[in-house]
């Protein structure tokens, strides 16, 4: 919702390059040294950190545009369906067992994205494939932190995620921040890709360091639940955030999702809330059956 605020200022690369310094601060500063020192950088799975940390920023940068241009809960509702690609992807990567019935709520969500996009109509927006690639990129990142969070901590996960930022949003300013690729384009998307790189004022740079301190904060404490847990049992707590879009994105920009969208979102959220009920219906393993050791 914050960055959706500045998205008509200031070029994306430049809002999420400040997020990441923020967020780099306090993962260093805070949950580096409570998870046993700095150390714990030194990793010999840096290939996968290198793969999680893209497949990050591809998800980050690919809803942030999708917002530019959508209504904050529309958005993020088919962002929503990450959780079902999770579901899915944890079969052929993680050999978690998913049942027909499950397989059936991934279908529904998947459903209800077509609800909301409207392909075929007026109505349809290509901003709107954006979230889709936010959820599948984000949905493979998961499911690579399932399978870090065997050897690696929560905070150095978070640390490679945020460097990753910091290197591709570097580069991206230094190709784009002059604003030259922005010359005679209107579309809004495309100029929250491509406008040029100013100064912030006051009350900006107040809301940036805001944005870098929730990053910090989500990207650890996000880690940390799938690195404990199965990732079908963590996936369908992420779907507090979709009421919480459709409640910002009334309040701040007056965002109402008409009819045909609530018919959408509710598939998307009740076929997520479907797939949590399955996996507590079989008994599912859970951080608190198996915690982990103490030195972790």
């Amino acid at each position: 919702m914050l960055i959706k605020t500045l998205s008509g200022v200031y070029p994306l690369h430049q809002i999420v390059l400040i997020r990441a310094v923020v967020a780099l601060v306090i993962i260093l500063g805070i949950f580096m040294p409570l998870e046993g020192g700095y150390k714990n950088l030194r990793s010999q799975r840096w290939r996968l950190h290198l793969f999680r940390g893209l497949c990050v920023v591809v998800a980050n940068m690919a809803f942030f545009v999708g917002i530019a241009a959508m209504p904050l809960g529309e958005a993020t509702a088919i962002f929503f369906v990450a959780p079902l690609f999770i579901t899915a992807l944890s079969v052929p990567f993680l050999g978690e067992r998913v049942g027909i019935r499950r397989w059936i709520s991934v279908a529904a969500g998947l459903v209800g994205v077509v609800v909301i996009m409207r392909p075929g109509t007026e109505a349809f927006r290509y901003a709107a494939m954006a979230p889709v690639l936010a959820a599948f990129a984000y949905a493979a990142m998961q499911i690579t932190a399932r399978k870090l969070g065997v050897t690696e901590r929560a905070s150095t996960m978070a640390f490679y995620v945020q460097i990753t930022f910091f290197l591709v949003c570097t580069a991206s300013g230094l190709v784009a921040g002059d604003g030259r690729f922005a010359e005679g384009v209107d579309n809004p998307t495309l100029l929250f890709l491509l406008r040029a790189w100013i100064v912030p004022a006051q009350s900006d740079s107040a809301v940036m360091i805001v944005i870098g301190i929730l990053s910090a904060f989500g990207a650890y404490l996000i880690s940390q639940g799938y690195r404990m847990a199965e990732a079908t049992t963590v996936a369908p707590f992420e779907y507090i955030a979709l009421p919480m879009a459709i409640f910002w994105g009334v309040i701040i920009f007056d965002e109402w999702p008409d009819t045909v969208a609530f018919i959408g979102i509710g598939l998307i959220f009740s076929s997520g809330l479907y797939a949590f009920w399955r996996e507590n219906v079989r008994g599912a393993n859970i951080a608190v059956d198996h915690p982990l050791p103490r030195s972790r």
